[in-house]
Order: C-alpha cells, then sequence, then structure tokens
C-alpha cells in the first residue's frame, strides 16, 4: 500500500520538509501532499532580506550557531550536527543555486533574488512529484489507530504521517492542530521588531545610521551592541533586533512601552568620554564643537546632539564650559529615550512561542506525545537573531522531520 506523507504549511520549513520527504520516498514508494492555507507557498522566503532572500549565516561550528537562538538553541545544538549552514550551501548548490557571503556572514543567492531559492524549492518539489495544493486550510487533526486524518473544507485527507510545518503566526492554524492532539503551546509573542520611538533627538534624521552601538532596556539584562538605525518611526538596525529577540517576551509584558539606553559610543564609558572631550578642547580649541566630532558620529546626529545639550552654534572648544562637555558626555553615553511600541522589520515577522520544546524528540522532530506526527520550523518556540538564522532553522528541522517521516 502506497505510504501518505502530509505536510501542513508552505513556508520555508514545510516546502523542504515535504521536498526531503519525496526525494527518501522515491526510492520506496510513496507520496507526499503539501497543503497551504493561502494562495501562494514560501511567502516569507519571497520577502526575505529586502527580496534578496538571507538564506543562512555562514557560522559553520553547530556550538557557535546554536547561541544565536532566544529560544531553542539547546535542543537545535544535535540537530545541527546533522544539518547546518554547510549542508543547506551544499544543497542548494547541487540544485543549482549558487551562494556569497556578505561581510557580517548572511548568506545570499548570488542572483541577489528570492525568486532564485522559490524557483529551486518548486522546481525541486515538482521534480519530486510534491502535490501541492494552495487555498486548502486544515479544519482539524485527528489521530486513528491506522494513521491521521485531516479534515478540508471538501472533505477528509488520509496520511500515515503528518508533518506540522504552519510557521509562528496565530493565523497559521499549526497551533490549534497541535494542541488538539495534547501539545503545550507556548505563548505567541513578536520577536525580531524595531522599536517606536517619539523624541526630538531623532526627528529628521531617518536613514542616518551609527556603525556600533550599544542598547539598553532600563530595569532588565538586556543589552547589545551593533549597528543602528534611525527610521521613520523610531531605531533599527540589528541591535535593536537582537533586543527585540533576547527581550520579546520581557518587551510584550511591558505592553512594549520601556525606556531605551543608548551608548553611541560604546567602547567609552561617561567619564572616560569626559575626558576625550576635555583632550578634545585641549587639542583643537579653535575648532567649533558643532564641526569637529571626536566621537564619529553622523554629522547631522553630532549636531543634534550639540543643540540639545544647549552649547550654542560658534562655541569653540576652548570655550566650553566643565558643566556642559560633562551635559554631553552624558548624552553620548547614556541616551534615554522612551520606547512606545513596536513595528514590523521590512515586512517581515518572527514569532517567540509555539509547541513546547519538551515534547518533541529533536533527533527526528517527531511528537513525544503522538507517534507519525513531527513538527518543523516556527510551529515550535524556536526563534533566532537576525542574519538568516531563522531560514537555517526552518531547513534544519525541516530536513529532519522529512527524513524521519518518510524512514
Amino acid at each position: 500500500m502506497t505510504r501518505t506523507v502530509l505536510v501542513i504549511g508552505g513556508g520555508a520549513a514545510g516546502f523542504f520538509a515535504a521536498i526531503t520527504a519525496a526525494e527518501r520516498l522515491g526510492k520506496t514508494g510513496g507520496k507526499v501532499i503539501l497543503l497551504e492555507g493561502g494562495s501562494q507557498v514560501l511567502s516569507k522566503v519571497r520577502i526575505s532580506g529586502g527580496g534578496r532572500c538571507n538564506v543562512t549565516h555562514s557560522c559553520f561550528e553547530p556550538a557557535e550557531l546554536a547561541k544565536r537562538y532566544p529560544r531553542g538553541g539547546r535542543e537545535l545544538l544535535g540537530a545541527f550536527h546533522r544539518f547546518q549552514p554547510r549542508d543547506t550551501l551544499e544543497w542548494f548548490a547541487k540544485h543549482g543555486v549558487a551562494t556569497k557571503a556578505e561581510s557580517d556572514g548572511r548568506m545570499f543567492p548570488v542572483s541577489d533574488d528570492s525568486a532564485t531559492i522559490v524557483d529551486c524549492l518548486e522546481r525541486t518539489a515538482r521534480q519530486n512529484r510534491v502535490e501541492v495544493r494552495l487555498l486548502t486550510p486544515v479544519r482539524a487533526l485527528r489521530r486513528e489507530a491506522t494513521g491521521f486524518v485531516a479534515t478540508l473544507a471538501e472533505g477528509e485527507l488520509r496520511a500515515d504521517q503528518v508533518i506540522l510545518a504552519t510557521g509562528g503566526s496565530a493565523g497559521g492554524g499549526g497551533h490549534v492542530l497541535a494542541s488538539s492532539l495534547g501539545h503545550t503551546i507556548e505563548p505567541l509573542v513578536p520577536s525580531l521588531f524595531t522599536f517606536v520611538i517619539r523624541a526630538p533627538l531623532l526627528e529628521g534624521l531617518a536613514g542616518l545610521s551609527v556603525e556600533e552601538a550599544c542598547v539598553e532596556v532600563e530595569g532588565h539584562r538586556l543589552r547589545e551592541t551593533g549597528p543602528l538605525l534611525i527610521t521613520h518611526n523610531g531605531l533599527s538596525g540589528p541591535g535593536v533586533l537582537r533586543l527585540s529577540a533576547w527581550g520579546a517576551r520581557e518587551l510584550a509584558a511591558q505592553g512594549h512601552r520601556f525606556s531605551l539606553k543608548i551608548n553611541w559610543a560604546p567602547n567609552y564609558s561617561r567619564d572616560k568620554m569626559d575626558n576625550v572631550l576635555a583632550e578634545t578642547a585641549l587639542r583643537e580649541a579653535r575648532k567649533q564643537v558643532a564641526t569637529w566630532n571626536p566621537a564619529g558620529l553622523p554629522a547631522r546626529l553630532w549636531e543634534r546632539m550639540i543643540n540639545l545639550a544647549g552649547i550654542p552654534q560658534g562655541m569653540t572648544w576652548a570655550k566650553l564650559a566643565a558643566p556642559d562637555r560633562r551635559t554631553l558626555a552624558t548624552a553620548l553615553t547614556e541616551t534615554r529615550l522612551p520606547v512606545t511600541g513596536k513595528s514590523t522589520h521590512k515586512e517581515e515577522f518572527v514569532t517567540c512561542g509555539g509547541v513546547r520544546l519538551k515534547e518533541v524528540d529533536f533527533k527526528t522532530l517527531q511528537s513525544r506525545q503522538v507517534d507519525g506526527l513531527y513538527f518543523a520550523g516556527e510551529v515550535l518556540d524556536i526563534d533566532g537573531i537576525t542574519g538568516g538564522y531563522n531560514f537555517q532553522a526552518a531547513w534544519t528541522t525541516g530536513w529532519l522531520a522529512g527524513n524521519a517521516a518518510a524512514a
């Protein structure tokens, strides 16, 4: 009798799981059906990296790679020993996609076009006879003695194994299905988001970036250092995104309203910065404070700092009074801004929360509660920081689940 593997969810993890299962079943006979509730598959792949698709990260040491996951790193450690970024790159190379690494370690297709990844996955799925059904949400899923029964709008569909890969959003439906089969769902909250800030310091400076700054949530042990980007709504950039990922639950508990402390010169404390400014006053006495910038900030941001510190235009370093100098040192190293909300990063979204990890065997991604039920991707309580790590978790869990379900 032909064995059927049913994959629910047409994102990166689901598609990769379906292809992996189909490649394996092709040798022994079997059928893979992928159900997607929406009108297209691989939606997040299409928009990732601004349409370029940050497919993975060039971190090839599993122990280091696992540290990039605020939730799920410990469980993924063993999984990465079986399928990691090097394997991802080899898989895509084997299937005709050349990739490249950027200076920060992010990996993209050489084409700089997410369509290259989408086309590769869709082509490989067709070659391996994966049956893809769009606009087919699963209303219910139950386990019977002989397998699973999925309730669809047009009737029922039976399968021997099921892979749940519906993504992390509440609207994906996977968490409801998992819960109905006895799984615990950790609360869903946003991760990898930008900060909404309305403050005079940032007004009119959208588009300015700072190469390195330290951002800290006051009242918590949440601190990250990295590039910052001033946006129309507030602050973004790797430093902010990493902070939002590690603090996803704490920040959600505060309604995404908190005080953000910024050190624009993270190698200096306030006192050390005061010393730097004092030395500048001695060496560059005749230079104007507004035009001679020892902190290395973008010129417009420096000028805004000078204005908010109450230092008049035309003031020279020689005439800068010690109290004003200390005020400037404080502004440079201990800026405090009120965060009043969050916004989505470049139309992408990542969710903290999902199927409780203790209830899953990470050697196979099979449920510990229900035989024959597997999970892949963000339907699990797994999420990574920005930089290709979330896609790598999708490829890894999809590959393991697909192999195990087809075995």
